[in-house]
């Protein structure tokens, strides 16, 4: 593929990008290979394979980090790593989020071992910047590759790439050489590590740059406010809850289970801004059904996790968890608040769910959500069934729109040939209008009316737009009313928001919708034979 120069795409992404001087020396093993070092620091007019300075993007000062494939490979030796670690130490002595433009195939090997070492010395560096809470992100380009992605490459908050970029640890030449054959095709391009959750997003210069100024809106928000760590905001006082009426548990169980019903991306569409959809587990899974993003509701930033009624035709399982557990470690390392979403059938109850250790990721999930220091807000949307929905669960408030439940997965157990019985589960759930004991503080807000026989209607925010004082809430909205958008695919960043496509309900699906109590995983069988017990002989 064609590689654009590294200027020119520093000045796409960038504005006035800056060199800072941070001279280096040779080492003294550069003497063995003076010539080609000479050669291309004629043919570059560099005199190493990184640069580094700072630029503005949106009118924010921001410092930067780039390889220059035209030098040696923009291969790390010793002064180019020496360079990297000063650039990282200065941008976090100035509180400068740091970007990265990786690429190269990894330590020089003219240098040996010394060079190598540099991997450490560099992967220090960074986690020093983020441990002062200051975003790193990064832009993987053609050929990115052994020790330059297994260090600065792979430890941004967010990870972005070129289309069509080899990416990986092992170069395709030495897997030849050790195997004798090929490396598989496609499996190291950048495509299919999003498509992976590998990485989060594969895009154009020009799209970085927009998602990259995004970014910041969300990850600097409270760091430009003044807010810090050491100075939390008082949490504003509770209104008095508004009166609802007391729902049978049943009923309300068929409300959340509508299929028009909104879901969490239906939520960021139409109550939150400068949304960026983030993508898996960084560790190559993910699941269509767990959402994890950075965005802002009102002028408050946050990391979104959750899990979105789209896109658990199969059941959510510890990839969906680990996902969760990255945007809690996010909120953790920028010091964001966190807004966690509940909205599950149920996790998944498999061999492979066991084998991957569904019961540990549930109790990480909560030690880490219990632990974490920055303000945490949860959501009950809808469903909310067993372990996985409980793990969302703790959190400085916890909200529940109108009809939402949560419950242990005894309570789907052979719901369709008792539905009848499933009013006694307002006895041993969760619902909104009767909360059990505990700690948090909770509010429950009304949600949406449903939307079946109100075409044209949006759904209404179910979480309130903060604003300087008290929050406020939103009132629905006119127009066609949006439906759930699908995860995604092949790891595409969200432009602006989420991409909702429309739909429409006939009356005989929006009948159906309430017909019985058939759970979505139910056999069908069962189904037939709830209908046959309750026909009247």
């Amino acid at each position: 593929m064609t590689r654009l120069p590294v200027d020119d795409l520093l000045s796409i992404v960038l504005d006035s990008p800056t060199p800072w001087e941070l001279p280096v020396r040779d080492p003294s093993c550069a003497a063995a290979y003076r010539p080609s070092l000479d050669a291309a620091r004629s043919k570059t007019g560099r005199d190493e394979s990184v640069l580094a300075g700072e630029a503005l993007l949106g009118g924010r000062r921001v410092a930067y980090v780039a390889g220059d494939p035209a030098f040696l490979g923009g291969s790390i030796g010793i002064a180019a790593g020496e360079r990297l670690t000063a650039a990282f130490e200065r941008a976090t002595r100035a509180k400068l989020p740091m970007i990265a433009f990786p690429v190269g195939g990894g330590t020089r090997m003219q240098e040996g071992t010394p060079a190598f070492l540099q991997m450490v010395k560099i992967t220090g560096a960074v986690m020093a910047h983020k441990a002062e809470n200051l975003p790193y992100l990064t832009y993987l380009r053609h050929p990115t590759t052994g020790g330059v992605f297994a260090s600065w490459g792979s430890l941004g908050h967010v990870t972005l790439a070129e289309p069509g970029a080899l990416v990986g640890f092992l170069g395709p030449r030495v897997f030849e050489a050790i195997y004798g054959e090929e490396f598989p095709p496609g499996v190291q391009l950048s495509d299919n590590l999003a498509h992976l959750g590998v990485i989060d997003a594969v895009c154009s210069p020009p799209e970085a740059r927009a998602t990259f100024d995004r970014l910041l809106r969300v990850m600097m928000a409270r760091r430009e406010r003044g807010l810090t760590s050491e100075a939390h905001a008082v949490a504003p006082a509770l209104p008095d809850p508004a009166p609802l009426p007391d729902t049978p548990a049943w009923e309300s169980i068929l409300h959340t289970r509508r299929p028009d019903r909104p879901g969490l991306r239906d939520l960021l569409e139409v109550a939150a801004r400068d949304v960026t959809m983030l993508n898996g587990t960084g560790d190559g899974e993910s699941h269509p059904g767990s959402v994890l993003a950075l965005a802002r509701f009102g002028e408050a930033p946050c990391v979104v996790i959750g899990q979105d009624r789209e896109g658990q035709d199969t059941p959510l399982g510890p990839a969906a968890l680990r996902e969760v557990r990255r945007g809690i470690r996010l909120a953790r390392e920028l010091r964001l608040p966190l807004v966690s979403v509940i909205d599950t059938t149920g996790g998944a109850l498999s061999k492979e769910a066991e084998e991957r250790g569904i019961a540990s990721e549930i109790a990480r999930t909560l030690s880490e959500l219990l632990t974490l220091p920055t303000p945490t807000v949860s959501l009950l949307m809808g469903q909310g069934t067993g372990g996985i929905a409980l793990a969302l669960n703790p959190a400085d408030r916890v909200l529940a729109s109108q009809h939402a439940w949560l419950a242990p997965p005894a309570a789907r157990r052979r719901v369709g040939d008792h539905a009848p019985d499933a009013r006694s589960c307002a006895g041993h759930g969760r619902r909104a209008g009767r909360p059990c004991g505990g700690t948090a503080r909770e509010r429950h807000r009304r949600s949406h009316r449903s939307r079946a026989g109100r075409p044209g209607a949006r759904p209404r925010r179910v979480l309130p737009r903060p604003g300087p004082g008290a929050a406020r809430g939103a009132a629905d909205g006119d127009g066609d009313p949006p439906s759930r958008a699908a995860r995604p695919t092949g790891g595409a960043l969200s432009g602006a928001r989420p991409v909702l496509r429309p739909a429409r309900l006939s009356a005989e699906a929006r009948a159906s919708s309430c017909a019985g109590p058939t759970w979505s995983r139910a056999p069908a069988r069962r189904e037939a034979a709830r209908r046959a017990r309750s026909r009247p002989p």
